[in-house]
């Protein structure tokens, strides 16, 4: 791994702790899941646009396949590595452990970590940060605004649907497209393990969100229901 790289990771780690403790100071009557997920919500906004800037040609967004990475591809993958590094010590902080978040921050670091190792798959590997990325603001949104006092409104149930759709779209569409094209390329096994172990994480997920969509749904629906009758 180059050592500018290197450099680009552990400045990372270190700007995403000082944004938290900032954040921690200001909202100071917050928990601590509040103010980390300001935090990787402002990483989600970072990491879409320097996703969009390291884009080489916009008719063909994963090209040039199978390639080395170019320099801004590997400064946006090292800005993501430290999110990741910072926000799975993080979890450690945590009142509640998420397995399958731990597990996904693992593989996103180990496959990351590869391919700046390497100096290969950016293309692809940016294309996954922007796919990944792009419900992330939706996904936490949800949670400040039910800390906020809009649980069960109207609003959080808007984000609900929203992060759902975009987030099939971005990891059950995309996602198994850029699954076989790693997989099917001369990457080493790592990066192509890795590729679908991050795939069969957005599965799992895709599941459990198709169970809060429904349950959300069918909540909101009984909730106008006994209204009506209440009216009458």
């Amino acid at each position: 791994m180059e050592d500018y790289i290197v450099s680009w990771v552990i400045s990372g780690v270190l700007f995403w702790t000082t944004t938290f403790l900032l954040v921690r100071n200001v909202f100071r009557n917050r928990s601590f899941d509040f103010c980390n997920r300001v935090v990787s919500t402002v990483h989600a906004a970072v990491a879409v646009g320097l996703a969009s800037l390291s884009v080489q040609h916009w008719g063909c967004p994963v090209c040039p396949l199978a390639s080395r990475s170019s320099e801004l591809q590997m400064k946006a993958l090292a800005v993501t590595l430290s999110y990741l590094i910072y926000d799975l010590i993080c979890c450690l902080f945590d009142k509640i452990t998420r397995m399958d978040n731990s597990v996904h921050h693992m593989v996103g670091i180990v496959g990351i970590a590869a391919g700046l190792a390497y100096g290969m798959c950016g293309s692809e590997m940016v294309a996954a940060m922007w796919l990944t990325e792009i419900s992330s603001p939706f996904l936490h949104m949800r949670e400040l605004l039910k800390e906020l006092g809009y649980r069960d409104t109207n609003l959080t149930l808007a984000f609900d649907i929203l992060f759902a759709a975009i987030f099939s779209l971005a990891r059950m569409v995309g996602g198994p497209y850029l699954t076989y094209v790693t997989l099917t390329a001369d990457y080493p096994l790592l990066i192509k393990a890795m590729a679908l172990g991050l795939q069969l994480v957005s599965a799992f997920w895709f599941y459990k969100i198709l169970r809060m969509v429904r349950y959300k749904i069918a909540k909101r629906m009984a909730l106008n229901k006994s209204i009506k009758i209440s009216v009458h």
